[in-house]
């Protein structure tokens, strides 16, 4: 009984603390579905870099192969950006509160951010370290090295493939970071591979192999950061949304009845979600009230037909004062009636 009051409070606080604007459950199902989803790729993500590190590690250390714990190393990055987005896909559904009106959705383009510059900083450093064996003495790795990289490039191949697919389907910027960080992975373990399990074949060439395989895999690390890096930053200053995603909800809103045109038309994407602000032209004789009830239908039609919509906000303008066909404005101040 006490665990029911307990329950039933929360409930009610958290009603009236959110300003989340009311949705139909169709709609509310498929949203939460976009965060499950998200989730289940980020932890699945996480659990195979764990078992990743602990093989490339432990073949790097047995074998001597520098390119190999360079590898284990970029793993250990994976692990702390999964848990990264991990974490943000539970912040950014947190609802909206009086000091955060427009919610928390930034949380995981943040996340996606972070984890660029996580992938591009750690790749440098590599880099310099692997530069300065060079001047020390080289040898020659094992070949079971070559045979611990290609595995785990085959794994992280298939993990790359499963959250990319899930990323195209939630249009989710940390969750597409994540699968190119495990695309880098796959493509840098496929190199060390092949560059191990030839060196000992290239007889004086061989001791290079290993760093040069390193150096290789921080340059397409670097790359592929900075290349995050600028895709999440847009996202980040509110760039304009992918023009599929726009045309879609001008023809959602052209849909209601009383709407004759749309005017105007801004979307941006804040985490797997979109926020809308939408001018559409009515019929200018109407009544105030008759405007702002077609106001109403507009948003709760886009709500409904659209569960990725977090929020939108309607102006009403009048059709003859459309682009196409301006009205001339009256002068505000008439000329004086003359004696």
């Amino acid at each position: 009984m006490l665990l029911h009051c307990v329950f039933v409070f929360l409930q009610t606080r958290g009603d009236c603390l959110s300003i989340t604007p009311p949705r139909d459950e169709a709609s509310v199902a498929v949203r939460e579905r976009l965060y499950v989803d998200a989730t289940r790729a980020a932890v699945r993500g996480l659990s195979v870099n764990l078992v990743l590190v602990l093989t490339k590690l432990t073949g790097g250390i047995v074998t001597g192969s520098a390119a190999l714990i360079a590898d284990a190393v970029n793993s250990i990055g994976d692990v702390a950006s999964s848990m990264a987005v991990r974490g943000a896909l539970g912040m950014a559904q947190v609802e909206e509160d009086e000091d955060h009106p427009y919610g928390h959705t930034k949380a995981e383009s943040i996340a996606g951010l972070s984890v660029s510059l996580l992938i591009t900083f750690s790749a440098g450093l590599l880099a310099l370290e692997t530069v300065k064996r060079f001047g020390a003495e080289l040898h020659v790795p094992g070949t079971a090295a070559g045979v611990i990289a290609g595995t785990c490039a085959v794994v992280k191949e298939g993990i790359y493939r499963y959250t990319m697919r899930v990323a195209k389907r939630l249009n989710s910027s940390s969750l597409t970071a994540v699968a190119w960080d495990h695309r880098s992975d796959a493509l840098g373990s496929g190199l060390v591979a092949v560059s191990l399990l030839a060196a000992p074949y290239l007889g004086d060439w061989g001791r290079y192999v290993d760093p040069i395989a390193a150096l290789c895999l921080c340059g397409a690390l670097i790359y592929t950061g900075a290349r995050m890096f600028f895709a999440t930053a847009a996202e980040l200053m509110d760039q304009q949304a992918d023009k599929e995603t726009v045309q879609q909800i001008r023809s959602t809103a052209e849909s209601v009845a009383e709407v004759k045109a749309v005017e105007k038309l801004r979307v941006r994407k804040s985490g797997l979600e979109f926020f809308i602000e939408i001018h559409v032209q009515v019929d200018g004789m109407i009544t105030v009230d008759a405007g702002h009830r077609i106001a109403h239908q507009v948003k709760d039609h886009l709500l409904v037909h659209l569960p990725r919509v977090r929020d939108v906000h309607v102006h009403i303008e009048p059709y003859a004062c459309s682009s196409t066909t301006p009205c001339e404005r009256e002068q505000d101040d008439p000329e004086p009636l003359s004696n």
